[in-house]
């Protein structure tokens, strides 16, 4: 290891853990009124709104509909297979009066299993069949408000299903225990190639096919409802499956435009859907079907708000007219919050009747009493007794992960100017993010400060502290935390040592945070709302840091005339390191602290160790750390490298990445170095 690079390695293990506080000048004023994170995503988003208009004539509709439906398939990740057996089996039968409830499970994907509770009512039937999708309810089917949709549609005449939603109630990561199935948990999918909305349709689907396969189910009249995330549900639903004929999201229906900078989970999320539709098409794919919205004027969400709703309704009432069939969209506003109410439920039952049975005018339909059942009843198994084929969100991202590092493994004709390509495409870097204009402030302290301006509007704040040595050395320094978090012992170390310093706060980090996503995150994993709003705009954290990391690097030595530079980074920002160093930036070595170095799955760990914006759609298709880090070319030295879920890696762990290391090592031209410190 070179004597330089020794040095600062002394400056940052010294400083590590220390958290001393810096005397660093501020360059933005602070007014959390001047959010200009917040104004850029929702101008975006509204720009997206006005470009993404719907057809004005049937014939440009219908040939646009099936594009439209494949699209969101493909951006969704819906693996569907219709041919698959159903394995059907129930665990318990309970007779009630009027009709029964039966505890089930089935297979919706090959090897993967769902729960649900099956609500039949006496007779031979056929009946009319709905799907009751689930919204945020940690315990899923067994929350009263989804027992009382299933009760109250049996006791009317319907055969009704009720699966747990992927992750939540007898799907979550220990059999019994109830947890949220989205933020990091949900969002771990997308490392490896899946998406929460996307298993999610996929189960649906199967619901249908398994109502379809009772002979006392009438096939031809099918229905789906749900309210919040189970409202999100079946309008993807039915938007995808022509089976379910009618259909009644409650406090779902908004805008996607609304959803930027708004409490959404990432169940409701459709990877870079603001770059191809908005809602109101989406409700369009259900037309001619029966289509009856419903919002609640209390909702504390405002994506769900009515004037939203509106928005979305009046475009999907183009797409109703083209078929004449005005009659079969319908909305209903209700003086209620957020919730699917008695007044919602009458309201359901009524436009059932007429779009399932023919029966009645659509109006309001009175529903009689129920009593909850006690969730050890509606469980299909003992808590602690769940099979394997049941598996759960970090089972199932644990099982795909290994497939595909596997496949990495064992790849050795590897392209990696290919690979490279790959990587840029998945991190969604634009190719015209670049540096506009240079604003250089007054010095504070010592420190010159310079605010980077891109071509997209994004301000990039930075402190610099010149090199007064002859090999011009410089130390970038990225905290996750922002520069009020870097130690003031590893600053003054490496000033008084003669190296040049550059500190950045990148997008959303220290002085360049969105305090209205901050409020809205709320006790939510950090970067939760800007994670999920960069999606729906095509965009990952991860590619934005490394552009404008990349952005600063061509700064720095072009106009500093700079002979050898440093990046020192840590956590999230230390995989955005790596990987713009894949991607040939200027940096000629990485200290890089508390690095997860591998993105499979680690079950063993806290979920919540990093933040949401660690997650990168189809990162482990692509590879995984240790192929970048061989691709890197650079001198690297890890310090406190961890897992996914931040546990500290073994002796043993640390010499199999090395194996790995090694094997992809002799693919490049030009080799990288590895080095540990722990």
């Amino acid at each position: 290891m070179k004597r330089n690079l020794f040095v600062l390695l002394f400056f940052v293990i010294l400083s590590k853990g220390i958290r001393g506080q810096n005397d660093l000048p501020d360059i933005f004023t602070g007014d959390k009124n001047n959010d200009l994170i917040s104004f850029s995503l929702k101008r975006e988003a509204a720009k997206a709104y006005n470009l993404l208009q719907l057809p004005q004539t049937k014939d440009e509709w219908f040939s646009q509909r099936e594009k439209l439906r494949n699209a969101i398939l493909q951006h969704a990740r819906v693996s569907y297979h219709p041919g698959l057996p159903l394995a059907y089996r129930e665990t318990a039968n309970y007779k009630r009066e009027g009709f029964s409830i039966k505890n089930i499970f089935f297979q919706t994907r090959p090897h993967v299993y769902a729960t649900a509770n099956l609500y039949i009512p006496d007779g031979n039937g056929p009946f009319p069949a709905v799907v009751v999708a689930m919204g945020h309810s940690r315990n899923g089917k067994l929350y009263s408000e989804y027992q009382a949709l299933g009760q109250t549609l049996a006791l009317n005449g319907y055969v009704a299903i009720a699966i747990d939603p992927w992750g939540a109630g007898e799907r979550t990561t220990v059999h019994g225990e109830f947890e949220y199935h989205g933020a990091n948990l949900g969002a771990s999918l997308l490392n490896v190639g899946e998406t929460l909305m996307g298993v999610q349709i996929t189960d649906n689907m199967r619901a249908v096919d398994l109502l379809s396969s009772f002979p006392f189910v009438d096939n031809e009249n099918i229905g789906a409802t749900g309210a919040s995330g189970g409202g999100n549900q079946v309008m993807w639903l039915a938007a995808m499956d022509e089976r379910v004929k009618a259909v009644v999201p409650v406090v779902s229906v908004g805008t996607f435009q609304s959803y930027i900078l708004n409490s959404n989970c990432i169940c409701e999320a459709l990877d870079g859907g603001l770059t191809f539709t908005e809602e109101s098409a989406v409700l369009g794919l259900i037309a001619p079907r029966a289509l009856k919205i419903c919002n609640g004027l209390q909702d504390a969400n405002a994506a769900f708000h009515p004037q939203e709703m509106l928005r979305s309704f009046n475009g999907a009432r183009t797409i109703y007219r083209f078929y004449g069939a005005d009659n079969n969209l319908s909305y209903q506003i209700f003086d209620t919050p957020h919730g699917y109410f008695p007044e919602m439920r009458e309201a359901m039952l009524g436009w059932f009747a007429l779009h399932l049975k023919n029966e009645g005018t659509g109006a309001p339909k009175k529903e009689g009493q129920f009593v909850p059942l006690p969730e050890s009843e509606l469980m299909v198994f003992s808590k602690g007794q769940r099979p394997s084929e049941v598996v759960s969100t970090e089972d199932y991202c644990f099982n795909q992960g290994s497939l595909l590092r596997s496949r990495m493994l064992s790849d050795n004709n590897m392209d990696i100017q290919e690979k490279k390509e790959g990587l840029r495409q998945i991190l969604r870097i634009p190719d015209d993010y670049d540096l506009k204009t240079i604003h250089q402030l007054s010095d504070l302290n010592d420190w010159e400060r310079y605010i980077l301006e891109t071509t997209t509007g994004d301000l990039i704040p930075l402190w610099l502290h010149s090199s007064n040595k002859h090999d011009n050395e410089y130390v970038l320094i990225a905290n996750s935390k922002g520069k009020g978090l870097i130690d003031a012992d590893l600053i003054d170390g490496l000033i008084a040592r003669g190296t040049g310093v550059c500190i950045v706060d990148l997008w959303g980090i220290g002085e360049s945070a969105s305090s209205e996503a901050k409020r809205i995150d709320g006790s939510l994993p950090e970067f939760h709302t800007l994670f999920r709003s960069a999606l729906w705009l095509n965009q990952t954290m991860q590619g934005i840091w490394i552009g404008q990391l990349d952005i600063v690097l061509n700064w720095l030595v072009n106009s500093h005339q700079i002979k050898e530079i440093t990046i020192e980074a840590d956590r999230e920002l230390a995989v955005a390191s790596l990987l713009s160093s894949v991607l040939g930036n200027k940096a000629d070595k990485l200290i890089l602290k508390g690095i997860p170095l591998s993105y499979l799955f680690d079950k063993s760990g806290d979920i919540d160790y990093f933040s949401m914006a660690i997650h990168i759609p189809d990162f482990l298709l692509w590879g995984d750390i240790s192929l970048a880090v061989a691709m890197s070319g650079k001198d690297i030295t890890f310090i406190d490298p961890v897992t996914i879920s931040g546990r500290e890696l073994s002796n043993k762990e640390i010499e199999e990445f090395r194996n790995e290391f090694n094997h992809f090592n002799a693919f490049p031209k030009k080799r990288s170095e590895v080095h540990f410190i722990q």
